[in-house]
């Protein structure tokens, strides 16, 4: 083997540790970034967090913020919704841990069993009964129901718990109106009655919808509003409006009130409508720390002498450095990104889901002059609370659907829009809303509008269709004389 020399140019781009610090913070979230804002304090005796000291000079100077002219003409209501505050969790009002009520309100320790046992423990005066009430909560299966007879359960807590198991029979009546109501109940009937009977009287459909539960719930399986119709001696239209009271009913009321945590998403930017009709973008401060170095501190390290003992300090100096410009980085690109994205979907703001149009990476990108390694990294798990809600900032990259020049969420939201409009004794078929959609100049194709169909839990044309109500009174007519041939 021969061994040989050669000599080459090339170009390297080697990763600094403050470019590497710069890339990291532009990737950690809100609560991420809290917390290595938080260790940076602890650790780094030279950084200060900008205090109540600057609340007023704050509080008297403009939000960094920029304002965008419009280059859209719509309609002068689309952007006049009120600016609505994101979920933000807060703190407890005081209460200890063992108040019954704060953890009746906190639903995330036990699932539905501990949420009706903390109502019974309000409730229940004598502790007998809230024993009573806890050995009544074990008796019900997973999807609410009673797993035994009235007589039986009763039976039971007697030789359980004495002469005082007798009070089982009122307790379980208390229960069923409890939330969730109907927990407890016998069978579906009881179940779904109670909780009709939770609902407002006055509501349309009610009276019709109990004689349905109570007399003919083995007809609603089939959805024949024509032979519930004849049978209970209404209108269809009204058979139709107890239906839709009763779906709306809960067949399993165990098995959908397991209360996880709940999540907060605290915006990173929020966008608004100035007064002059110009959108304007700032950033929430609740997610973007400020920290500072003190400036006398500074100033003395700089002009001190050389000792051994001033270098480690001047090291802890130099990181503190690199940390804020790197929060500095973060922000202006923060902003510049959300900048550049609500200019290119200036109709979604104007408009809604339909006004989306396509947008990539590597048009923001190019935009603002950054590769789009930083942008994906900057709008990953960033979020930006607008008028029309809260939304990650990875929503507004909308790919172009094939066929058509908008994105898929924008025909998406117009097959709901077509669907929501039609007229349900003749529903669209998706060879309609496909032929529909062509005259706009988009050309999809059928199984495109059934998977968003399917994506929007909306049931096919055929499922949607409801009889109207001339036919119905034909039909009904004409069935006595089909009993009397």
């Amino acid at each position: 083997m021969k061994h040989a020399l050669r000599q080459s140019m090339g170009q390297q781009l080697s990763l600094t540790p403050q470019l590497l610090q710069s890339i990291r913070l532009l990737h950690l979230n809100a609560i991420d970034l809290e917390r290595e804002v938080a260790r940076a304090l602890e650790d780094n005796p030279l950084l200060e967090a900008e205090g109540d000291d600057h609340a007023e000079a704050e509080a008297e100077a403009e939000p960094a913020a920029v304002e965008l002219e419009e280059s859209y003409d719509f309609a002068a209501d689309a952007g006049s919704r009120d600016f609505v505050d994101p979920g933000v969790a807060r703190a407890s009002s005081g209460l200890g841990d063992d108040d019954p009520l704060a953890r009746c309100v906190a639903r995330d320790t036990g699932g539905v069993r501990q949420f009706v046992l903390e109502q019974f423990r309000l409730e229940l005066k004598r502790t007998e009964d809230v024993a009573l009430a806890e050995w009544l909560i074990d008796q019900v299966d997973d999807a609410g129901y009673l797993e035994t007879s009235v007589d039986e359960l009763v039976r039971s807590a007697v030789a359980a718990f004495g002469p005082d198991g007798e009070r089982v029979r009122a307790l379980r009546e208390q229960m069923l109106r409890l939330e969730p109501v109907g927990y407890g109940a016998i069978d579906l009937r009881e179940c779904l009655l109670v909780q009709l009977d939770a609902r407002d009287h006055d509501e349309a459909g009610f009276d019709t919808a109990k004689r349905i539960l109570l007399e003919h719930l083995h007809v609603l399986g089939s959805h024949d509003h024509n032979a519930l119709a004849a049978v209970l001696d209404v209108e269809a239209d009204e058979v139709i409006c107890a239906e839709r009271l009763i779906m709306s009913l809960d067949p399993k009321p165990g098995g959908h009130h397991v209360s996880d945590p709940q999540q907060y998403v605290i915006p990173d930017v929020l966008v608004r409508k100035g007064r002059n009709g110009a959108w304007v973008v700032s950033l929430n401060p609740l997610t973007a720390p400020k920290v500072r170095i003190s400036p006398f501190v500074e100033s003395v390290l700089e002009s001190a002498s050389d000792e051994s003992g001033m270098k480690r300090m001047r090291e802890l100096l130099q990181d503190a450095r690199w940390l804020t410009r790197g929060l500095s980085m973060r922000y202006d690109t923060l902003l510049k990104t959300t900048q550049a994205i609500v200019e290119r979907q200036l109709a979604f703001f104007e408009r809604g889901e339909e006004g989306m149009r396509p947008l990539t990476l590597r048009e923001v990108a190019d935009a603002i002059g950054m590769h789009e390694s930083s942008i994906s990294r900057i709008t990953t798990g960033k979020y930006v609370q607008t008028p029309r809600g809260t939304f990650e900032l990875k929503y507004f990259f909308a790919v172009r659907l094939d066929g058509a020049s908008v994105a898929g969420v924008a025909v998406r939201a117009m097959v709901k829009r077509l669907i929501d409009g039609e007229n349900r004794a003749a529903p669209l078929a998706d060879d309609t809303i496909v032929s529909l959609l062509a005259r706009q100049g988009i050309h999809i194709a059928r199984r495109t509008v059934a998977k968003y169909r399917e994506m929007l839990h909306i049931a096919s044309a055929k499922e949607r269709r409801e009889p109207g109500p001339t036919s119905h009174t034909s039909l009904r007519a004409n069935a006595p004389m089909r009993h009397a041939q």
